[in-house]
């Protein structure tokens, strides 16, 4: 059993919601506003929050960028937009996975079966990742390479810590999609040749990484 936040100002997808996820075993506790559900992740510690973008009082990417300054808890976006835009930044804002809705039931249970399976991030082993002059801070989101500080968004983070956790491997794209964005994004592997360029980019100046291409297959981050 999970303890699950909903936060959304539709009442009649709360109770919904409600009446489905405690049906399948969970807690669940309703927030009607951004700074409600704020309280309540920081009053009520759950273990997911699934959260609704068009909010009355707030942004829900604000609530995002809010909650990713202390908190870690998995975030499920829910929004009644598909534009691409909109769910890039909220994905590199720090959310875990979005949703468009209309959605079924079975599809956000199996979120946030995702969602719960990898909020134990970073491992046991450790929180701190190195390949080479890279060394990745797990706990505090914090890349540095030769000690010199990486600016990269929550997402570049988390792909770049699953491949450094994978070193000298080559991890395909439907692993590394289905690790970081869920299993939703399995096949989308256009999505991801975004992210790696972008990591590219910030890792292009910097000696003793390489981020390379397996052609078809996936990538492989080892130390020059």
């Amino acid at each position: 059993m999970a303890r699950v936040l909903v936060i959304d100002d539709d009442r009649a997808l709360q109770r919904a919601l409600k009446v489905a996820l405690s049906a399948r075993g969970h807690a669940v506790s309703l927030a009607a506003t951004g700074e409600e559900g704020l309280s309540s992740i920081a009053l009520r510690s759950p273990d997911v929050v699934v959260l609704d973008l068009g909010l009355p009082d707030m942004d829900g990417l604000e609530v995002v960028r809010r909650v990713r300054g202390w908190s870690e808890v998995p975030l499920i976006v829910l929004s009644a937009t598909s534009l691409e835009d909109r769910k890039v930044a909220a994905l590199d804002g720090g959310a875990n996975d979005y949703v468009t809705k209309p959605f079924g039931m079975a599809e956000l249970e199996a979120r946030i079966r995702t969602a719960l399976r990898y909020a134990g991030y970073p491992p046991p082993g450790g929180d701190h990742v190195s390949v080479g002059p890279l060394d990745l801070d797990l706990a505090h989101y914090q890349a540095t390479v030769a000690g010199e500080p990486l600016e990269l968004t929550a997402k570049e983070f988390e792909l770049l810590a699953f491949l450094a956790r994978h070193a000298g491997k080559t991890c395909t794209h439907q692993m590394v999609l289905q690790q970081i964005w869920g299993g939703a994004y399995g096949a989308e592997a256009e999505y991801l040749r975004v992210y790696v360029y972008r990591l590219r980019k910030k890792l292009g100046g910097k000696g003793g990484v390489s981020l390379r291409t397996a052609p078809g297959i996936g990538y492989c981050l080892s130390a020059s």
